[in-house]
């Protein structure tokens, strides 16, 4: 292949057939290489080598989004390097904030379906073609001539890289000064080589996958709450030995509900990873804070070591971008710094608490700009009303000192359901798996277990997991060994919802209450050739439903109706001794249970790992 190293380039959006099946054949090659690849560094330097040769470009790199710090890092150079530059560099970054093409041309893949467009940029000031269109152009084509200049290249080619339809990273290649500039057809040929770029990540990426399923929010990148209870942690420890200002930013996307039920999911999901990328992109502005979705709707961005007002000026920020978001209605914030006066913070649960605090007061205001807990005292010397809220919250927190709260601690209002996390209840997926897990290593203290009895580690799951995502009520099902008939085994209701329909005659609302009860009954019996998604859930599947979703089954969705209940989540699997179901049940107090779906279906096949046996009769 040594005539691909350097081969003249083509006239300017013309190649002949030589060069097309060159191309061709350096698509190939890129792709074995990558699929050879034993890890995800080696695959992405043969990415970079192939590209090089292909396009006639001095050198290529690849950086990827790390969308935790909010910075585009560079893994891999190849080819003439630059002063500086290094093949695989230790900590070669940038803020993904200098430039926001990325965000933008993946807005246009999601509002087109379409691959972002690879782009060229010259050492000139000016964009060429329709790029110059680009809303903030000027600044990042600025920032980007004068870096070509510097390393004494003429020109440079651009393509994103998406992985599961997300913004993963760039495909960068340049040439050296006096070398023709790239053509349209290069940049065509440069989106195709970096969807090939996606496609061989995807093959090794397994390995970050169990650090994905630890640490990483698998909808939009971001870290998880595991991540952030972690960090929060060292952060805390930091703050109580030096002093150290610790500050959490909570952050509840508004209008949510209204996009899912109009558009429906996918669209929230839309909302929610774009909002996400300008979490990241405020991230950036505090080096070394972390950006991060606790579940649904909620998301945070915890900073160390930077001022409380440097903070509020970044969530000032971000509120305001949140504001133009297409489809969105902004974000209701709140901020708690241990840089205010918010008294002394030694836990992770407080912290969190004044945080929610101050979101749930933005909210409940549709503020604009976000609350900061310390910083909204009453007159005279009246206790910030924030603080008030967080700690007449927290029936532990000891407000005078003797385990009372203080006079005048502000109530949550009579019915208010609100809850701030630092209670029990959570919706992250990866704290419900090492709850849950951790619930079925006890040695004592809990149900009593015995090795041979499935029911007992299922009543395990179904309690636990009940209890963390604060549902109605939980029922195991089981199926006899080549039976389709499903069998209520055995259920628990934590407490009473609205009923079927409230607007129903006392009679039928008497019928309708019967047959509820009849569906509750422990010995109530299912035929499966009537509940498609329960048949398959069985067999080791999962799934989750909720009331007036387009496209719900109408047998499943009647369990829901008659029952109550606004949704459920349910998992199963089988062992030798037959089939089994765990399912979950919501009102609309529940937080959030679909997202709990594929954690639940894996603890439901750890407990059916062990030894078998039915019910018990």
């Amino acid at each position: 292949m040594a005539d691909l190293e350097h081969p003249q380039s083509p006239a300017p959006d013309e190649l002949t057939a030589r060069g097309l099946d060159r191309r061709l054949q350096a698509v190939v090659e890129l792709a074995q290489d990558m699929a050879g690849a034993q890890s995800a560094l080696e695959a992405v330097r043969a990415a970079a080598t192939r590209a090089t040769a292909a396009l006639d470009a001095t050198m290529a790199a690849i950086s990827v989004w790390d969308r935790e710090s909010g910075r585009l890092r560079v893994l891999v150079n190849h080819g003439q390097l630059a002063a500086g530059e290094e093949e695989i560099p230790d900590d070669e970054s940038y803020p993904v904030a200098d430039f926001p093409e990325i965000v933008t041309y993946l807005d246009e893949h999601w509002t087109t379906g379409k691959l972002p467009r690879a782009w060229v940029q010259t050492a000139e000031d000016a964009l060429p073609g329709e790029q110059a269109g680009f809303a903030g152009a000027a600044a990042f084509c600025r920032e980007r001539a004068a870096g070509l200049r510097r390393r004494g290249r003429s020109c440079c080619l651009v393509a994103p890289i998406v992985l599961h339809g997300q913004a993963w990273g760039e495909l960068y290649l340049a040439r050296g000064a006096g070398l023709p500039v790239f053509t349209e057809t290069d940049a065509q040929y440069a989106t195709l080589l970096a969807a090939q770029v996606s496609a061989g990540l995807a093959q090794t990426e397994r390995l970050a996958d169990l650090r994905r399923l630890a640490f990483t929010d698998p909808l939009t990148g971001l870290a998880n709450r595991r991540a952030v209870d972690a960090r929060l942690e060292s952060a805390l420890a930091a703050h109580n030995q030096d002093g150290t200002v610790v500050s959490l930013v909570v952050c509840d996307v508004n209008g949510l509900k209204r996009i899912n039920d109009r558009h429906g999911h996918e669209m929230g999901d839309r909302l929610l990873e774009r909002f996400a990328n300008q979490l990241s992109m405020a991230g950036a502005k505090l080096p070394g804070s972390l950006a991060a979705r606790l579940g649904g709707d909620e998301f945070c961005l915890l900073a160390q070591g930077q001022k409380a007002d440097e903070v509020v000026e970044v969530a000032e920020e971000l509120c305001a971008r949140a504001l133009l978001l297409a489809d969105g209605e902004g974000v209701a914030c709140g901020i708690a710094s241990t840089g205010d006066a918010i008294g002394p913070v030694s836990t992770p649960d407080r912290l969190f608490r004044l945080a929610d605090a101050a979101q749930y007061r933005a909210k409940a205001a549709r503020a604009p700009h976000p609350v900061v807990a310390g910083r909204s005292h009453g007159p005279g010397s009246a206790p910030d009303p924030t603080v008030l809220l967080a700690d007449s919250a927290d029936p532990q927190h000891r407000a005078d000192g003797r385990g009372r709260p203080a006079a005048g601690a502000v109530r949550g209002p009579h019915g208010d359901r609100r809850r701030f996390r630092g209670a029990a209840h959570s919706a992250d997926p990866g704290q419900l798996l090492a709850t849950v897990l951790a619930a079925l290593d006890q040695d004592g203290g809990g149900p009593a277990l015995h090795p041979a009895d499935t029911m007992g580690r299922l009543v395990v799951v179904a309690e636990t997991a009940a209890r963390l995502l604060d549902a109605v009520a939980w029922w195991i099902s089981y199926v006899p060994p080549g039976s389709l008939l499903m069998h209520t085994a055995q259920h628990a209701v934590y407490r009473m919802t609205s009923g079927p329909d409230g607007t129903l005659t006392p009679a039928a609302a008497r019928r309708a209450e019967n047959q509820r009860a009849r569906i509750e009954a422990p010995d109530a019996v299912f035929d499966l050739d009537h509940y498609p998604l329960t048949r398959r859930a069985v067999l080791g599947g999962s799934f989750a439903l909720r009331t007036g979703a387009a496209g719900n089954d109408p047998a499943e969705e009647a369990v829901l109706v008659v029952g109550g209940y606004q949704g459920m989540v349910a998992a199963g699997g089988a062992n030798p001794a037959g089939g089994w179901l765990v399912e979950l049940f919501a009102d609309d107090a529940t937080l959030p249970l679909g997202q709990a779906a594929a954690a639940l279906r894996a603890l439901v096949a750890v407990a059916l790992a062990g030894p078998a046996s039915p019910p018990p009769s």
